[in-house]
């Protein structure tokens, strides 16, 4: 395990932080973050990491209003 993590550090990495996703947007997400950054960085796909970090409305806050509270 410790090897891994010294592998994912040396690891070209792309995050989205954003709102709850199902699955099949996850996965299309993933295929498409890193065939992007693989074409334009010449980066072989398979060193890349995308992290999904979703996020509740109630966790953030725009203008000193939660998300969750502003209307659409």
């Amino acid at each position: 395990m410790k090897n891994m993590h010294a592998l994912v550090r040396k690891m070209p990495n792309i995050v989205l932080d954003g709102p709850k996703l199902t699955k099949d947007q996850k996965r299309a997400i993933v295929e498409s973050f890193t065939q992007a950054a693989s074409e334009i960085t010449k980066i072989p796909k398979e060193a890349f990491v995308v992290t999904i970090k979703e996020n509740e409305l109630d966790n953030i806050g725009v203008g000193g209003k939660l998300l969750s509270e502003r209307g659409h």
